[in-house]
């Protein structure tokens, strides 16, 4: 059972996929940390962070619009700051009267909210062009190359593998429903029964899935172990840093990091 529509790499003929990964693993770490550390209130910074971004996906030949899509899935961390607007205390944007009562919108709480806002969604798109200009196995090798620890790299590396064998037990279990699911001649009837009866089987799947999955991970991780698995991500050795690359590195941390003074000094 194919799954391939979840791995994000897209082959491009494009500068940055020919860059180092271990290039672009460390900007892309330094570009999220350089959003997360900026102030807020730096919003020309934020426009500057943009317009960075912006250039690199250009560059990546992925699209602006696939990455601008995909970086909708920031929402649910502006969902989740939502309270900041009336729990952050500071001048009154709004009232709202509720009850006896009244909930007071914040002007700082309201930019709070902008600003994680704007971070979650910055960071995201980063995320996004790095994990779509190269495969998942050149981003692990990247992380071990720059010292990141090899238990947390074989716990990403696990984790990766075992979702598509999650998804394609999940499909196994859908095919098995819509092949035991009864089916109405009358014009516009459903497969299957009431509503209650739905959420009854699902429910039964969910928790099948759970055991299917575990049990076939377990299978699978004691293969791995009886082919020699230890832990570490083995492969040929990675190339020496060339001047190209270290010109990039070095440029690109130098503009992040131009990008941080200014938003302190603002």
């Amino acid at each position: 059972m194919h799954v391939h529509f979840l791995d994000p790499y897209r082959p491009r003929p494009s500068l940055i996929h020919a860059l180092d990964a271990r290039v672009k693993f460390i900007l892309t770490v330094a570009y999220i940390l350089t959003c997360a550390l900026t102030p807020l209130g730096a919003w020309p910074v934020f426009i500057l962070l943009f317009s960075l971004i912006l250039a690199v996906e250009i560059l990546s030949e992925l699209g602006v619009r696939y990455v601008l899509k995909r970086s909708i899935l920031a929402a649910p961390f502006v969902v989740a700051a939502l309270p900041l607007i009336f729990s952050v205390p500071g001048e009154t944007l709004l009232s709202l009267p509720v009850g006896g009562g009244a909930l007071v919108i914040s002007v700082e709480g309201v930019e709070r909210l902008l600003g994680i806002a704007i971070k979650s969604w910055l960071s995201l798109q980063a995320a996004i062009v790095m994990s779509g200009s190269m495969p998942f196995p050149d981003l692990l090798l990247a992380m071990r190359a720059v010292g990141v620890p090899r238990l947390l790299v074989a716990i990403v590396g696990l984790m990766w593998r075992y979702l598509f064998v999650l998804v394609d037990e999940a499909l196994r279990l859908m095919r098995a429903r819509a092949a035991r699911s009864g089916h109405s001649d009358q014009s516009g009837g459903k497969r299957g029964g009431s509503l209650a009866w739905r959420a009854r089987v699902t429910g039964g799947m969910a928790g099948s899935l759970f055991l299917r999955g575990f049990e076939r991970s377990d299978r699978i991780y004691n293969a791995m172990l009886s082919r020699g698995y230890d832990g570490e991500v083995r492969a040929m050795p990675l190339p020496a840093f060339g001047l190209t690359a270290w010109s990039i590195l070095l440029s690109g941390l130098l503009i992040l990091g131009l990008l941080l003074l200014i938003a302190f000094l603002l």
